[in-house]
């Protein structure tokens, strides 16, 4: 049974310096009006051109992302792999508008495929279709019956063009590529794509992965449905299963636009089809590849019992934990040091672009029910452990 109480496993890797400007940011993330403000103050300085870089890179980026680019991310990998936990390079900009920031979010996103190719220690890559396309494009083309316009199949036929220069690439070097999930009133023509990037490059092994949101009540049958019709098709499915990130959105424009909410009718429901998901791809692992994101406790635990269950081993390379950098070392590194696969999301991109994922992280710490509370308790843990085990025995 794996443990994740183990605070010395968990921060083998931080010093008492990181431990100690972690716990001040978690602390400040406590106060969710707090991180209200500060994320309003914090976009205006950077839209001002404000001199205030110097410190969100020493703070909230140092705590949640690699670097600005993938050299300056070199390090975060070494630090990683050594003890066993792999990185999945995470080009965070977001927000981009025109065709050549497009093609420069390509060229950037095959340049983490080329610095994964024959990299243990990198054992995927990842992007999201909002990078490539406009989301108002997406929002058009979603519904697969509605007419668009000739403009908007133009424009789509270059989106999948992008992803497919994107999947060839990672098929060409035979490094694994998660596409990210999004809103739902997006995500229809995301997993349409996905499939169509499954059937052509999937047909050895998963190299492409859809990623599901359990948090919605229609996915673990969708998830069903996938992995049959890969079956039927002859093609690999890889997943790599989440609960979700838009929650609150989701809902307020489920209300708004008055039609039924997608998401799940309480967190007891998701955790159930979470769970049920994992053994569900588990049984099928044969023709599968499973990345299991979670910072859940439970579900982590859960997996590494179904691999028992299963007889498959602890490293078997086709089933993945992953949880997001500066979050959840306790199961991150105890796991790791169970001999199970583990990797962390490492995102980077320049400081002003990758704000938005910042203050995501920095809302999502301050609304997900005991997140920030659970950070802090693990490293108050550790830094009191610490201070028992550097005081000297006391002579009898």
């Amino acid at each position: 049974m794996v443990s994740f109480e183990n605070t010395e496993i968990a921060f083998a890797s931080k010093s008492n310096r990181d431990l100690n400007r972690a716990y001040r940011l978690f602390k400040l993330m406590g106060y969710p009006s707090l991180v209200n403000m500060g994320s309003g103050v914090l976009n205006m300085a950077m839209k001002m051109n404000l001199p205030v870089k110097g410190i969100v890179k020493r703070t909230i980026f140092r705590q949640f992302c690699g670097g600005e680019t993938i050299l300056e991310c070199d390090s975060t990998i070494e630090e990683l792999n050594k003890f066993n936990v792999g990185t999945i390079l995470d080009y965070s900009v977001e927000g981009m508008l025109d065709k050549e920031d497009f093609t420069d979010t390509v060229n950037e996103l095959i340049s983490t495929i080329i610095r994964a190719n024959g990299e243990k220690a990198i054992p995927y890559a990842v992007f999201k279709v909002t990078g490539l396309a406009n989301f108002n494009l997406l929002k058009r083309v979603n519904d697969e019956n509605a007419e668009i316009s000739e403009a908007d199949r133009k424009a789509l036929d270059l989106v999948i063009e992008r992803i497919d220069t994107i999947c060839a690439k990672a098929h060409e070097f035979g490094v694994p590529v998660f596409i990210d999930a999004e809103e739902s009133w997006i995500q229809d023509i995301i997993d349409r794509i996905c499939a169509e990037m499954m059937r052509k490059y999937n047909r050895e092994q998963s190299i492409v992965f859809n990623t599901v949101q359990m948090y919605r009540h229609d996915r673990l049958q969708f998830l069903k449905d996938s992995i049959k019709e890969a079956k039927e098709q002859g093609y690999n499915y890889g997943v790599k299963l989440v609960r979700g990130a838009y929650m609150e959105k989701e809902r307020a424009r489920a209300e708004e636009h008055g039609y039924p909410s997608p998401i799940q009718p309480d967190k007891a429901a998701t955790d159930r089809d979470y769970d049920l998901a994992l053994e569900h791809v588990v049984q099928h692992i044969d023709y599968c590849k499973l990345c299991a994101g979670t910072h859940n406790e439970e579900s982590s635990a859960f997996l590494a019992e179904l691999l028992e269950k299963y007889n498959l081993e602890k490293d078997d390379r086709r089933i993945y934990f992953a949880q997001l950098l500066g979050m959840s070392d306790h199961i991150s590194y105890n796991l790791s040091y169970e001999g199970y696969n583990v990797a962390k999301y490492v995102p980077y991109g320049p400081v002003k672009e990758v704000i938005p994922y910042l203050m995501r992280r920095a809302e999502e710490n301050t609304s997900v029910a005991g997140q920030t509370g659970r950070e802090l308790s693990l490293i108050m843990k550790e830094k009191k452990r610490r201070r028992r085990s550097s005081k000297p025995t006391p002579r009898r």
